[in-house]
């Protein structure tokens, strides 16, 4: 047994991520869920970008199994129900919730999975989102990135099974950083719009403010 908690270096991660490779790891708390208001998500989404199969022993729901598997931040999180059908609702809905300084929670049918990722792509293009489908199942999986991601690979892929639909929070104000140097050093390389694009998903600030930016830069 190795203690892993909130202080855990990455270097303790880099130890049991390599364990990983070669043998099962169990993560567990000595009360409640893992993951819960309870530390881990960092370790979960450093495997998943290593590769490493996670995978979650059934819960109390699916709401809590699909964060758990997420990486995505656990230690605030709001599950708001199926999204609405009618689009106007659905933008409304998340245009409310946006604001939330959580994880949000949604479930999600396949054959409405892309509308809805459309929605979340339109209003919040830089957040990270995360796809939970056919958890506890042969066919289980969590796969994340931006709602264009997703959509690009849903429709090559449609989607079959109940979903799980997450979206990370906002990035708080005081970890928002000077994003000029960013901009400059990828316009040395790529093009206006690819440059704003790879500095919001580095940063999770706003694309078309990081896109005007980079014109008067480059304009300089």
């Amino acid at each position: 047994m190795q203690r892993y908690d909130d202080h855990a270096s990455s270097a303790v991660r880099e130890r049991l991520i390599d364990i990983a490779r070669r043998e099962p790891v169990a993560l567990v708390s000595d009360a409640g869920t893992p993951l819960v208001s309870d530390p881990g998500y960092r370790l979960v989404r450093e495997a998943r970008e290593a590769g490493v199969c996670v995978t979650t022993i059934p819960g109390p729901c699916a709401a809590i199994a699909g964060l758990t598997l997420s990486g995505l931040p656990n230690d605030r999180f709001l599950f708001a129900g199926f999204l609405p059908v009618k689009e106007k609702a659905r933008k409304e809905t998340l245009e409310e919730l946006g604001a939330v300084e959580a994880t949000l929670i949604f479930y999600e049918t396949g054959p409405r999975l892309l509308r809805s990722l459309e929605a979340i792509a339109e209003l919040y293009a830089t957040r990270e989102v995360s796809v939970a489908r056919e958890l506890t199942k042969m066919h289980e999986e969590c796969r994340s990135g931006s709602a264009s991601e997703l959509i690009e690979h849903y429709t090559a892929h449609p989607p079959k099974g109940e979903i799980v639909l997450m979206i990370g929070p906002p990035v708080p104000s005081d970890e928002i950083v000077d994003c000029d140097a960013l901009l400059q050093e990828a316009l040395t390389e790529m093009s206006v719009s690819k440059a704003a694009g790879k500095v919001a998903k580095a940063t999770g600030l706003d694309r078309q403010t990081l896109y005007t930016r980079a014109v008067e830069i480059k304009s300089q």
